[in-house]
Formats: C-alpha cells, structure tokens, sequence
C-alpha cells in the first residue's frame, strides 16, 4: 500500500514527513513514501533523509560534512545559527540543551557519523512514531503513514482500550496501529548506524515547581511573547481567538504588539449567561488597530454538527471530533480577510492553572498553607468533607491505582474529589460497550499497572503533564483539519517554553481557590489592561452541547446504524440507537459518549479513505 500526505493544504502547523536512516538499504524503503508531490530532503551521502510535506516558511536545515540537522514546524532560529549548531555537534546528546533551549514548537531531526535523531515536542503537540519498513527502521510525524507503508491494521485490543472515559496514561498514547511504536514526547528516539536498530532516549523532564508567583510571572510572560512573536514576526495579516477569557485575550494583545495586522474573531455564546461577548469587547476597545469581527451565535456549529461528513487524515481516534464543526467554521471567512495564521489560547487552562492533586504532597510538607487552601476548594468545589480525606489519605502508587479501577470500569463515578486529589479520574465503561470489550479493557490496564510509572511522582506534577498531553494530542489534529481548511491554527500556550515556565511556578501560588489564574493575571500586567484581567470565570459551552445532542440526534442514529464497532463487537449498537433517541436522558448531561464517537468516525473516516483508494 503506498503512503500519503495529502492534506489539503500546506503551512505552519502541517508538515508532516517521515525519516530515513543513512543506509543504501533505506533507498528501497523510501519508495513507498517517494510519490510526486512529495519533497524530499537528503543525507550529506545524497541518500533520502526526510520525504513528506512541508512550507518553506517552516523548515530550517544545515550540513556540515557528515552532519546534517532540521527543524521543521515554528521555529525563529535562523539558517546560519543552525549551521553553526551543526558545526559544533559532536554527540547526538548534545542536541538536548538545544531543544531545551529553541523557543516554538517543532520537530528536531540530526544525521550524525550515520546515527539518526528524531524527536517532537515534550507537550505532545508534534508527536514521533517508528516502524521496521522492509527491514529498515522509518520514523514518521503520523503513524498512518507508517501503518500504510508496512500494510498494518488498526490492533482491534487497543481500540476497545480508546472506549474508556478516560482513557488513563500510558493506555492513551500508544499507537493504534500494529507494528508502528510511539515514542514519549519526554523522548527521542535514536537509530544506530545499522538502521534497523533503534531506542527511545529521554531529553526532557519538567522543572521543579519551586518558583514564587513574583519570580515566575516575568518568565511566564517572557515565554509567551516569545512564542507569539515567533508566529506575529513575519507580519501579513494573522487572525486570534478573543472569547473574552485571559488565555485568547492575552494572545490576542501580544499578537497586537507584533508588525502583523490582527483580526481578532469572538463567538459570542447561545446561552444568555455566557458572558464572553462582553469580555471581548471590553478587550477590542483598547486595540483600536485591530479588527474585531462578531459573529451571529445561531450560525456557530453546535457540537456533535457534522460526524457523518468528516474524511479528514487522522491517525487515532479524538474527540476533537464532536468540536470539528466548531472549531473549523469560521476560518475559511478569516482566510477571505487575509490571515494567515489563526492563534488560539488553548492551552491556557493547562499550563496557567494546574492540579489540585499537588495538594496531596503539599498538606504533608506544608500542612498550614495548604489545609487553608483546601477548605477553600471544598467550599468552591462543593466537596465532601468524607470524601476530600478519603483522597488526602489514600497513599496508593500509581500502578496499585491503575490496576484498581481495571477491576471497577463499570462502577459509579466515584466523588469528583476523588479523581482531583487523586491519581487522576477512574476511567469507566459504560453500558453499551460489550462484556468482551470490557475485559479487553480491564485486562490491558491490568497488565499495565504491573509496570507503570507515573509522569512524575508528585500526583500534581503528574496530572498536569497528563492534561497538557491529552489536549495537545486533540489539537494535532485540529491543526492538520484548520490547514486543510486553508487557514492553520496555532496554540502558543502550547509551546514547551512556555509550559516550562509555567510549571517551574509554585503550584500553592499557581493554584488556589482564593484568586481565577493568579499566574497569567500577573504575567500580563504590562501587557493586557487591568480591567480586562478582572474576568474570573470562563463560558461553558453547556447550552451547544444539550442542543446538539437534540438537533443532531439523527445523525448519532444514522452513525449507530451500521456501526464499525458493532460489526467489530465491541459494542450494543442497538443500545446506542436507543439512546440516541433519549437525547435529554439525564446521563448524556457528562460527556459519557465521547469516546465511543470518536473510535466510530475514526474508523468510518478510515473505511471511507480506503473505498476512494481503492476506487482510483
């Protein structure tokens, strides 16, 4: 089966490629990935090095004898800084300070003496995955591609693994197809001179988060300019997000401080509580230089708008899917006004807040501060007081954890306290999912949990790297729809840089009930006026997703007809068919049915880029 990059559309945030070791045998390899609009760059010996899809606008290389080293996605560094990098490269691991020391977000690809280096982001944005192609070791940005290449399936066990809620780390970042491996972001992965050996090798851990809110908010800032400028640098005309929150409208000043020309875009909400229109406007009345377009909330895509349409090229399951609609119909109207790049403040809520799970560790080594702290959460949260030391107290590991909610996938949800100080929320099974799927299920968290070892030991620390991973895995894709769309999307939040400073932050400052996202509010006092840092809430988005459930309750039939997953047995396709048409049944009030969207139109999106194939 031959490999494609089709997209679409090719710009920042959408180069997709794969790499090849130095080795003659790699020359056959190649060849399933060699078709005519695909660009390829080589080795300093002239054989390919990396074949795929990129802008010129978003690749950097240089050579120097056997040494040859890329950056592909957002970078500023320039042709003669790189060279110099490669000039002084000696061993692969020296690339670690690099990496730790490029702002952006991108791929760092080095050829060394025969040895090959290929890693993404540590935030999970730009991801790593490797196969043996006719005896070769292939590294890609996208495990389709990979899968394609050596004719491989999707592994039906790791599928029915996709239909928890949530699915628990490591279970949610392995590779869906058989045969493919995923590497860590933590990780880059290493291939020796004979091209068929290679390993994982770890160049990222995150900071100790041990910085005063006073001493992290210029570095927090810093960051973040930062990682706008290196989108706004270039000028022409980009778009923002401005819901009105202090995630898009910090972005949306510090882009306007750039030589580019902002189009600033507000989704006002259904709902007459939402309150993100006022918050917007607020901001646009100090940005006289910006265009600020409103668009009609009763044309905004409800969630769940547009399952059955969807053919875009993505690699695993997301349920970004059930926001596709949403996220992706504006921008073909602010590609008409010119823009660009379209940034976004997601991410915000991942790195400017974190985990009350740090107040597990924190009221046994500072039991003053942090008891303070917590009765304030119970109060604002509503949580129990049985149930909140019942967490404080439950000193499990978190392979004793995994292996516990592997034997209760079909429990009640325990208290939300529970999952919030906790390792994490207990993945469950719902009742549609069948008896042999559930045991796949239960089986495969088993087996992991005799060997797991958590992001970090702190809970905290841990279930921010979770969150920051599990997002970052939905706005790849994301990303790869918007640049089909024609304009791409970016998420300076996202940015490694940026997570750094922000997780270096002493979480009893960075996190607590007494003030809404104390960091950022303070990291953008010279940036953003202070009326508009007074927002302490943000829209929920509540409304769209009650309605789409009702309005769009044809098409979840029409998807539960003749379903994937049905014919594959791991679900009760008539027990989805009966709920759809309960769409105000109280329990579809959680998000319960993400998961299993996003495995069927996964597998619809597959079935129908294989019929088109096979018919050309």
């Amino acid at each position: 089966m031959s490999t494609s990059y089709e997209t679409g559309g090719v710009g920042p945030g959408d180069a997709h490629f794969a790499v090849f070791p130095d080795r003659a045998e790699a020359i056959a390899a190649a060849r399933s990935f060699l078709r005519p609009e695909v660009r390829v760059l080589a080795h300093p010996s002239g054989r390919p090095w990396l074949a795929g899809r990129w802008s010129d606008q978003e690749i950097v290389t240089a050579y120097a004898g056997r040494t040859a080293l890329a950056v592909v996605g957002c970078c500023p560094v320039g042709a003669d800084e790189l060279k110099g990098y490669a000039d002084r490269l000696r061993d692969l691991t020296d690339l670690d300070a690099l990496a730790r020391r490029l702002p952006g977000s991108f791929h760092l690809v080095a050829a060394l003496d025969g040895r090959l280096r290929v890693q993404g982001t540590a935030s999970g944005l730009r991801l790593v995955f490797h196969t043996a192609v006719d005896g070769v070791r292939v590294a890609a940005t996208s495990a389709d591609v990979l899968a394609a290449a050596i004719g491989a399936e999707p592994d039906e066990e790791r599928l029915a693994v996709r239909l928890l809620w949530p699915t628990p780390y490591p279970l949610s970042e392995t590779s869906l197809w058989r045969g493919v491996t995923a590497v860590p972001p933590e990780d880059a992965l290493i291939i020796a001179p004979d091209g068929r050996t290679a390993r994982h090798a770890r160049w990222w851990t995150p900071p100790e988060p041990v910085r005063s809110l006073a001493e992290s908010a210029p570095l927090v800032r810093e960051a973040l300019s930062e990682a706008v400028d290196a989108r706004t640098h270039a000028g022409g005309v980009v778009s923002c997000d401005l819901s009105g929150g202090l995630d898009s409208t910090s972005v949306c000043f510090l882009a306007a401080r750039s030589p580019a020309h902002v189009v600033a875009s507000t989704w006002p909400g259904r709902d007459p509580a939402d309150c993100d229109l006022y918050w917007a406007e607020k901001a646009a009345g100090f940005l006289p230089d910006v265009e600020h377009v409103i668009w009609d909330a009763d044309e905004s895509p409800l969630v769940y708008d547009g399952l059955l349409a969807i053919d875009d090229l993505i690699d695993e399951p997301t349920i970004g899917v059930m926001d596709r609609s949403r996220v992706l119909y504006h921008l073909p109207e602010l590609g008409r006004r010119g823009s660009r790049l379209h940034l976004t403040g997601i991410g915000g809520d991942h790195v400017a807040w974190c985990s009350e799970a740090y107040y597990h560790r924190l009221v046994r080594t500072r039991p003053l501060r942090a008891l303070r702290n917590l009765r304030g959460f119970r109060t604002l949260f509503h949580w129990p007081l049985g149930a909140t030391v019942r967490a404080l107290a439950d000193s499990r590991s978190y392979g004793q954890w995994l292996g516990h909610t592997g034997r209760r996938l079909r429990e009640a949800p325990a208290p939300l306290v529970s999952g919030a100080l906790g390792w994490g929320s207990a993945p469950r099974l719902f009742d549609w999912v069948t008896p042999e799927a559930a045991q796949i299920a239960g089986r495969a968290l088993r087996d992991a949990a005799e060997s797991a070892v958590p992001l970090h030991p702190d809970r905290g620390m841990h279930a921010d790297l979770e969150q920051i991973r599990g997002c970052t895995r939905i706005v790849r894709q994301w990303d790869r729809m918007a640049a089909r769309a024609g304009v791409p999307m970016a998420s300076p939040f996202f940015d490694d840089r940026v997570i750094e400073a922000c997780l270096a932050a002493d979480p009893v400052e960075r996190v607590t009930p007494w003030a809404y996202k104390p960091l950022l509010t303070a990291a953008m006092r010279q940036v953003v006026p202070d009326v508009c840092l007074e927002r302490a809430n943000k829209a929920q988005a509540s409304m769209d997703a009650a309605n789409g459930l009702r309005e769009r309750r044809g098409d979840l039939m029409e998807l539960w007809e003749d379903s994937h997953l049905a014919r594959l047995g791991l679900v009760d396709g008539q027990a989805l068919r009966e709920l759809a048409r309960r769409p105000s049944a109280p329990e579809l009030k959680e998000a319960i049915l993400y998961s299993t969207i996003a495995c069927e139109v996964w597998l619809r999106s597959l079935s129908r880029k294989r019929q088109e194939i096979s018919s050309d």
